[in-house]
């Protein structure tokens, strides 16, 4: 009973809230939703699969940051730079000379074409096929019940049941000083790059940084990568942060770690930045300099303000456990909103974005963040779900660590890429399986089975019961399981088992 007083004042709250806005007699729509990437467009097209009348409003490009700007561009560009370095690797798989004449510009105009390919999958021509109405403008809500929108063929305003903003994020800019008469890149405007800098400077040792800061060293450009914190991908454990420098030291990249940008000076036709490291300043010169040390929500221009609705110190929508506002008929969900900030998460939340603006007067579903698998594709791969080694510490969450060396893998020695490792968290004196971490070939694609697991209860033994085909990468995940078993082996039933075998010998 005590628990349910909250949510019942949070509740009564929230209708109060309602009530000093003027509720239409009757609704243009079920549901409004502001934003056509991966979250808006899963809203979209769950509310049309059921029937709902939807509208989803985008002002700029269908798809989003993950079409345009993100996921899709990004792994475009590491695929070329992938192969070239596979190319340059070529005489240890007995090839004795392989050589690539590399084209820069085509190489982003093969970026432009991917795009082209994959938007039809995110048209607005698609989506009003399934029912979705699409309008592309500038949206504004202008009461809980109300959104205005700024078309070129004019405004209107649509009243609707309910509104789901799936707004986005955009690459935050650091207010380092003399960065924007520099001039700056970030992941929006990087691909308008037709020449390949000789000297790049990547600001921020994140995912993000990562990435494109070893596809432009294997591109051949002199890659400098200045980070303040003491190691790269922070989020991840120590063993990871190791293995990806260790692998960007060999090619070539130079690690700032610990190194705090101050400001950047162009002076002369020579750019520069101006870091401190350990109580001293450095200069590190560069002809272009990506600034890639986070997101931050679009938050601003779309009414939230006129609303009052809140944000969180993280600068994210605030939201409850069902992604509800401050208002019961408003919804946030994907980047906009928080935690996280990957497409899988945010179709993720859009299931329930959904579903509790359309169905919430029945019954509400709190999101499932229980099982969140994220991956950053350098090369080596790193891939996790769960819970690491660090986070279970923070947390205080008893646990153990079985690993498995890929060193150790067939199919790894095979392909020349016996290097990384799987390891996995588990309850002590337990198969449950607490978080699984991935560095190595494919690691994204392997993770999948340990998120089944997870979402599924699964534990070791069942997965070391699991046939895998042989030889591929996937063995790895059986081996790590059969590690487990070896190291949590009954001592007193096979010292039993020892005494019976000889007896049977006579």
């Amino acid at each position: 009973m005590h628990r349910l007083l909250p949510s019942l004042f949070r509740h009564l709250a929230a209708r109060r809230r309602l009530r000093r806005w003027p509720k239409p007699r009757r609704f243009d729509r079920n549901l409004v939703v502001i934003g056509a990437g991966a979250a808006g467009l899963v809203t979209a097209y769950i509310a049309a699969a059921v029937r709902a009348k939807v509208t989803l409003v985008e002002r700029g490009a269908m798809g989003g940051d993950c079409l345009n700007s993100g996921c899709v561009p990004s792994k475009a560009l590491i695929r070329t730079a992938r192969l070239l370095a596979q190319i340059r690797n070529a005489p240890h798989y007995g090839i004795a000379r392989a050589t690539a004449e590399f084209d820069f510009a085509a190489a982003m105009a093969r970026v432009r074409a991917v795009i082209r390919e994959v938007a039809p999958h995110d048209s607005v021509e698609r989506y009003a096929g399934l029912g979705v109405e699409v309008l592309q403008g500038e949206a504004r809500i202008v009461s809980p019940w109300a959104v205005e929108v700024r078309t070129a063929q004019g405004t209107q305003t649509l009243t609707t049941r309910a509104i789901v903003i799936a707004a986005g994020a955009r690459p935050f800019v650091p207010p380092i000083p003399g960065l924007a008469e520099a001039g700056y890149l970030t992941s929006d405007n990087l691909w308008d790059l037709r020449e390949l800098p000789r000297r790049l400077l990547v600001l921020g040792g994140g995912p993000i940084g990562c990435e494109l800061a070893q596809c432009f060293a294997r591109f051949g450009s002199r890659v400098t990568l200045v980070e303040m914190a003491p190691r790269l991908l922070m989020r991840e454990d120590a063993d990871v942060s190791d293995r990806v420098a260790g692998r960007f030291r060999q090619e070539g990249v130079d690690l700032r770690l610990e190194h705090k940008a101050l400001r950047c000076l162009a002076e002369d036709g020579e750019k520069a930045l101006v870091a401190e490291c350990r109580g001293e300043e450095v200069r590190l010169a560069f002809d272009q300099v990506l600034v890639a040390v986070g997101r931050v929500a679009n938050t601003q221009g779309y009414g939230l303000e006129e609303l009052g609705i809140p944000t969180t110190p993280a600068r994210t929508v605030a939201v409850d456990e069902c992604l509800q506002t401050l208002y019961p008929n408003i919804y946030a969900c994907g980047d906009v909103a928080g935690p996280f900030q990957f497409t899988h998460t945010a179709a993720h939340q859009a299931w329930y974005a959904a579903v509790n603006s359309l169905f919430g007067g029945v019954r509400k579903f709190r999101v499932d963040y229980s099982v969140i698998p994220w991956a950053t594709f350098t090369d080596p791969e790193v891939a996790r779900v769960g819970l690491n080694e660090q986070e279970a510490r923070e947390r205080a969450v008893p646990f153990e660590v079985c690993r498995y060396d890929l060193r150790d893998l067939d199919r790894a020695i095979v392909d020349g890429e016996a290097h990384g490792f799987v390891k996995v968290l588990t309850a002590p004196g337990r198969d449950k399986i607490l978080g699984a971490t991935i560095v190595g070939e494919h690691a994204a694609d392997l993770l999948a089975e340990f998120v089944l697991a997870m979402k599924h209860g699964i534990g070791l033994n069942r997965l070391l019961g699991t046939i895998h085909v042989y030889p591929t990468l996937a063995e790895a995940n059986k081996q790590v399981a059969g590690a487990w078993k070896r190291s949590h082996a009954p001592q007193g039933v096979l010292r039993w088992l020892a005494r019976y075998h000889a007896w049977r010998r006579g």
